[in-house]
């Protein structure tokens, strides 16, 4: 009996042995986890769309586990797939975000690139002052997108009713509407830095620098939903370190948000590479903190359209919590170090 029992223990210890090994090598040669998939959408080719592409070109997202698919979503189209649930997260203005989350949809900014407006009005040779604006033709994206809100917000700061006072047309993104203006199919249009350096090589008129005129609003940001940061806090938790992550690299580095401009911008010639990276530098903020203020702006400019924006609380509107727990740890100040 005792015979037996041993030789059924050392079989059974044999067999203990194989199938550790098995899992052993099974554990051994099976491949890393795969990262989580998600997709990030942005509504326009231009420079404070940029962090974005940025973070993707230095495979940061990659770094930090995440397979990230970008999507260009014309203007108002990438909200709407936010809302869809088509994709998790989307770059784009505050107004673009606000008009829809009024009116109940699910959409909260989590971190804010940038928080004034940048715009030029650039107009045809023969428009030589704002006078000269009236009855024209005044080129937006799409109506109720960010170019739209700044370029009503500009037509009434120079005293101009946009509804009475001027034609809104609907063109598209800036190089369209560039295009639309050399071609005289409108008389005037706003464009981002340093779109309109190309308009005055193209003859073209600068009437007004946004910029210059220091209005704050909620301009360019991440925003997703808070259904999906409750689904998936640590994805999100990563994709805004990835994105500080984008910030810090393109402060101390031109060649990879240079790589994307031509990449996502069709820009080739170094000067304006150039140009588009001294303008993506002197909007940055390390901590890319939305503004309450800007939001403000954001709902004053809304409430003729949209009574609720009159009562709005822009805390509703921002949701900074995984922000500050990189803020606080220390994690973005060494970044600078």
């Amino acid at each position: 009996m005792r015979q037996t029992s041993t030789g059924k223990e050392s079989f059974l210890n044999a067999v203990q042995i194989v199938v550790l090994l098995i899992t052993a090598i099974v554990i051994l040669s099976a491949p890393a986890t795969s990262a989580d998939k998600l997709r990030i959408g942005y509504g326009a080719p231009s420079v404070p769309m940029s962090i974005l592409w940025i973070t993707q070109e230095a495979k940061l997202f990659e770094k930090n586990g995440l397979d990230v698919e970008v999507l260009y979503l014309e203007s108002a189209l990438v909200q709407r797939a936010l809302i869809a649930g088509n994709i998790a997260f989307g770059q784009m203005t505050g107004s673009l975000m606000s008009a829809p989350k009024l009116q109940g949809a699910d959409l909260v900014m989590v971190a804010g690139f940038l928080n004034h407006l940048t715009y030029r009005l650039v107009a045809r040779p023969d428009i030589k002052t704002v006078a000269d604006i009236k009855g024209k033709r005044v080129g937006v994206s799409r109506f109720g997108a960010g170019a739209d809100r700044a370029t009503r917000l500009l037509l009434t700061k120079l005293g101009y009713n946009p509804e009475k006072d001027v034609v809104l047309v609907q063109v598209g993104g800036g190089p369209t509407r560039l295009a639309a203006l050399s071609a005289n199919a409108i008389d005037a249009t706003i464009v981002e830095p340093p779109d309109h350096k190309k308009a005055q090589e193209a003859g073209m008129r600068v009437l007004a620098n946004m910029e210059e005129m220091n209005i704050p609003f909620q301009h360019t940001g991440l925003v997703t939903s808070r259904a999906q940061l409750a689904k998936a806090p640590d994805i999100a938790r990563r994709v805004i370190k990835s994105f500080v992550e984008g910030i810090h690299l393109a402060s101390v580095n031109s060649e990879t948000p240079k790589k994307a401009f031509r990449k996502y911008m069709r820009l080739q010639q170094e000067r304006e590479l150039e140009d588009a990276y001294q303008v993506l530098r002197g909007f940055m903020q390390r901590k890319p903190y939305p503004t309450l203020e800007g939001f403000k702006a954001v709902f004053a400019e809304l409430a003729e359209q949209i009574p609720a924006a009159k009562k709005a609380d822009p805390k509703d509107f921002v949701d900074t919590r995984i922000l500050e727990e990189l803020d606080r740890s220390g994690y973005i100040d060494g970044l600078y170090r």
